[in-house]
């Protein structure tokens, strides 16, 4: 796993976002549904 720059150039730094993004709202809506689901 290479070391990530401390400050990436721009294309990078909204690869990182777009990429964290993919990964937090599915963690996100599953997190949501699991508390549905215990609810009712």
């Amino acid at each position: 796993m290479p070391v990530l720059d401390p400050n990436p150039p721009q294309p990078q730094r909204r690869l990182l976002k777009v990429f964290g993004l993919m990964m937090a709202v599915p963690a996100f809506v599953a997190v949501i549904a699991i508390i549905a689901a215990r609810m009712g």
